[in-house]
């Protein structure tokens, strides 16, 4: 069996805020750590039927950064539950919602920025 290995590394301020976040993987053609603003980790823990998840990003993430993370992974996630279960109706209702999610986004950040 193959295997790889994915390191995180989450360096942190006094209050244990994020300041750096790196991360490498052993089946990676990178040849360093490579920097991230955010991460959203998720695993399934099937004994007990929950999710477990981790959330993290550094003071440098910019709403509009964050919006396009979320806007982004609700797309992929989209395109793995069609993967997993080719419940298309389904899919389409999870990109819809992303869709209205990043355009309602735009026109609140337009509103902020002409007040």
């Amino acid at each position: 069996m193959k295997k790889s290995t994915i390191t995180i590394d989450v360096a942190l301020d006094e209050k244990n805020v994020p300041e750096q976040i790196t991360w490498s993987a052993t089946a990676s053609t990178a040849d360093s750590a490579r920097p991230a603003k955010a991460l959203m980790l998720s695993f399934w823990d099937g004994a007990d039927k929950s999710a477990l998840r981790m959330d993290l990003w550094t003071k440098e993430m910019m709403v509009d950064e964050m919006a396009d993370f979320y806007y982004q992974t609700l797309m992929t996630m989209a395109d793995s539950f069609e993967r997993s279960t080719h419940q298309q109706e389904l899919v389409n209702d999870i990109k819809t919602f992303a869709k209205n999610f990043y355009s309602k986004f735009q026109d609140i950040q337009l509103k902020e920025n002409k007040a």
